[in-house]
């Protein structure tokens, strides 16, 4: 057999034929193509050290980025403090399914400390739930003077709105992209759904308040801060109401995730830790049916939260909101609190809201129970500024 590949192989040397003699140019031919080479080179090399001559600069600037060494520090922008730090501005272009989706991460791991890998110094964020300006503004200016990198604000108005602030401003670019929003329609919730999303995407925020343009606040920033920092529970108002307007709104179709006895009610305006919030925006469970079944008269921002908390996370919650309103004025029946304007302004007013309660606070007897008020009238502006230094503390 080996004879065999021997003579195949000898037979395919023989029918190859034999390879055809090289053409060679001639030396005239061969030294004008050399010479037509060197002066290609010659002027692309003039080329390129004009353009360095003239953007030695950017190239300078652009060298780190073209030449990365293999080794060494990573940089900048891959280290933790990309993916900590907060938007810039409160205007982006997802889509509500997008940024709830977003919001709904949270850190399950801790550091050796039990808290988190890096300095993190809890801020409270404010949710504007606006129809469009804010008149009380310059109140809330003053409110929040000094005190940066303690607080966040988010605004929500109606789509159409632009507001003018300056850039000195607290709320110069809060204004998140907003819908139409329903007074008693599920659309209120989304809203606040909204708000929370956009303020969970700033790793910092620890608590969330929801506020309108008609509220203010009692006490100065401080005060308000170690009153949610120091506190054990959140904040949503959530009561088994037996009458027409608690258990009475209740839909049959609601079960079985939600069953009567269930059934909660209370006021819309709330103040929840990072946790809660994270579980508002990621609810896939009660929202289709409070979208569906809660219509008119059933009114889903009295009952959303308030429920959907409540079954889920009863031990978390202080059962009362820290927002003063005064139903009084219109009987019991009224559709909407009391508003308060210029001539109702009085220091004894505003201390007798201040003082004139009687709460728990982390299981301990307090008289202070509200940190807001509403509603005030934009014509309550003026004396409210005059006497929030020696009344409210901070102005």
């Amino acid at each position: 057999m080996q004879a065999r590949v021997v003579e195949s192989m000898e037979d395919a040397k023989q029918a190859v034929p034999p390879a055809e003699p090289r053409r060679v140019l001639p030396a005239g031919m061969l030294k004008l193509s050399l010479g037509f080479l060197l002066l290609g080179v010659g002027v692309g090399l003039s080329a390129f050290g004009l353009f360095l001559a003239r953007h030695s600069e950017a190239v300078a600037a652009a060298a780190p980025a073209l030449f990365r060494p293999c080794v060494g520090a990573p940089e900048e922008e891959e280290a933790l403090e990309r993916w900590i730090r907060p938007p810039a501005r409160a205007r982006h272009a997802m889509a509500d399914e997008e940024l709830l989706w977003l919001a709904s991460f949270a850190p399950r791991a801790r550091g050796r400390s039990g808290g988190y890998p890096f300095r993190r110094v809890p801020k409270v964020a404010f949710m504007f739930l606006a129809h469009g300006p804010l008149p009380l503004a310059p109140l809330w200016e003053r409110f929040f003077r000094g005190n940066e990198g303690r607080y966040s604000i988010y605004v929500h108005t109606m789509p159409l709105y632009r507001a003018n602030f300056t850039p000195d401003s607290v709320f110069y670019r809060r204004q998140i992209p907003s819908k139409n929003v329903e007074w008693g329609q599920m659309t209120m919730c989304d809203a606040e759904r909204r708000l929370l999303a956009n303020a969970l995407l700033d790793i910092s925020n620890e608590w969330f308040v929801l506020v309108s343009e008609s509220c203010i606040p009692l006490f100065d920033f401080n005060t308000t801060y170690q009153y949610f920092q120091n506190s054990s529970q959140s904040f949503v108002m959530s009561i088994d109401d037996p009458g027409r307007d608690g258990r009475g709104r209740y839909n049959l179709n609601m079960a079985p995730e939600v069953e009567l006895e269930q059934w909660r009610k209370g006021w819309q305006w709330f103040q929840v830790d990072r946790e809660l919030a994270v579980a508002i925006v990621r609810d896939t469970v009660y929202y289709p049916k409070f979208k569906e079944f809660c219509r008119p008269g059933c009114y889903a921002d009295e009952h959303y939260i308030q429920t959907m908390l409540t079954i889920e996370a009863t031990h978390r919650l202080a059962n009362r909101t820290v927002t003063w309103v005064d139903w009084s004025r219109g009987g019991p029946n009224a559709a909407h609190p009391a508003t308060f304007g210029r001539g109702d302004i009085t220091e004894e007013f505003l201390r007798g809201i201040r003082e004139g309660g009687a709460c728990m606070y982390n299981d301990q007897n307090s008289t202070m129970c509200f940190l807001f008020a509403r509603k005030f009238a934009p014509s309550a502006l003026e004396p409210l500024l005059e006497l929030a230094p020696t009344v409210l503390g901070f102005g």
